[in-house]
């Protein structure tokens, strides 16, 4: 009677012909490296994430400077709260450039599943920040309804129109990017260019219509820069939800779940897939697979049928970071 051999799983193993496993001798079990085509469209995610991001920070802070001065001349106090909302919207930009950053950094001692999570984190921080500075702005312009002001001129609508452009224009790159990669940060990020677009458009209709409003034209300009820190504050929640879901490890969009588990299904070793869990973390995701194989298999053969599910899995999907398989008998 023929005795299984059994040895280190990280030697390899020689095994018996079998009609499902075939002959195999000296079979390497240690984890082959990720493909480097994998890795080039994961770095490449990051690339264009980046250069998204740092777009939308030039724009920024050009419209701060333009707003800050249009708002100072022209003595529109919207205008002047837009420019402060734009400066919060360059610490967002560079929140979302730190924390791309951050998420591309290697696993170390003290992190041993990598920083991806920075990247949500990134996306959080902006959610509040949107919110937090769109309530501390109606603060400001519920006082100014009670002060006597003159009607800005049309100088300050051309430029908050102009403005509204130029966000508008943004909003739809950072969107177009942040959807294809499913980034967080990218898609705060986006809102964020789209309530500055509607803020700034809000801004404009109430400056142009003031003149013709008569006595009532004076409260356009503070009531027209409530109603958006208004929608400021409802995008924040919003987004401040959704990325919490994520930190919380929400399960993967169902596409992409079932995507994997059909991949791993077609490996002829692997019987069934028992359990599936895919998390996502900033822009990658983490994977933890059960998949059943022949009962009779020796360990190292399962072992190496579990390196077989990893390994393909990481070349298949290359934003998958890392991938737990758990090998269990098929009953």
């Amino acid at each position: 009677m023929q005795t299984r051999r059994r040895c280190a799983p990280w030697i390899g193993i020689k095994q018996p012909f079998s009609p499902r496993v075939g002959l195999r001798q000296n079979i390497p079990l240690k984890r082959q490296a990720r493909p480097e085509a994998s890795i080039i469209q994961r770095e490449g995610v990051y690339r264009e994430a980046s250069r998204t991001a740092s777009l939308g920070l030039g724009v920024n802070v050009f419209l701060v400077i333009l707003k800050l001065v249009g708002g100072t001349i022209t003595g529109s106090a919207a205008l002047i709260a837009d420019a402060i909302n734009s400066v919060g919207d360059v610490a967002s930009s560079l929140a979302v450039h730190g924390a791309l950053w951050m998420a591309q950094q290697d696993e170390d001692d003290d992190h041993p599943y990598g920083h991806t999570k920075a990247e949500s984190i990134g996306a959080l921080s902006i959610a509040i920040l949107i919110a937090f500075s769109a309530g501390m702005l109606a603060i400001e312009n519920i006082r100014h309804l009670r002060q006597v002001v003159s009607v800005p001129p049309q100088t300050a609508a051309i430029i908050a129109a102009l403005c509204a452009v130029l966000k508008e224009a943004i909003y739809w790159q950072t969107r177009r990017v942040s959807s294809r990669i499913d980034s967080r940060s990218l898609q705060a990020a986006a809102w964020d260019h789209r309530s500055d677009a509607i803020c700034s458009a809000a801004i404009a209709v109430a400056l142009f219509a003031a003149p013709y409003l008569g006595p009532l034209g004076r409260f356009a300009d503070p009531v027209a820069a409530i109603l958006v820190c208004a929608l400021l504050i409802g995008i924040g929640v919003r987004l401040f939800w959704q990325t919490a879901l994520e930190l919380m490890d929400q399960q993967a969009d169902p596409e992409l779940t079932d995507s994997i588990r059909h991949r791993a299904e077609e490996i002829g070793e692997v019987t069934r897939i028992e359990k599936l869990r895919v998390r996502k973390s900033g822009l990658e995701f983490f994977v933890d697979i059960h998949v059943e194989v022949d009962a009779q298999l020796t360990v190292g053969e399962g072992h190496r049928i579990g390196h077989l599910v990893k390994d393909e899995l990481l070349r298949s999907f290359p934003r998958v970071r890392d991938v737990l398989v758990h090998v269990e008998p098929d009953d």
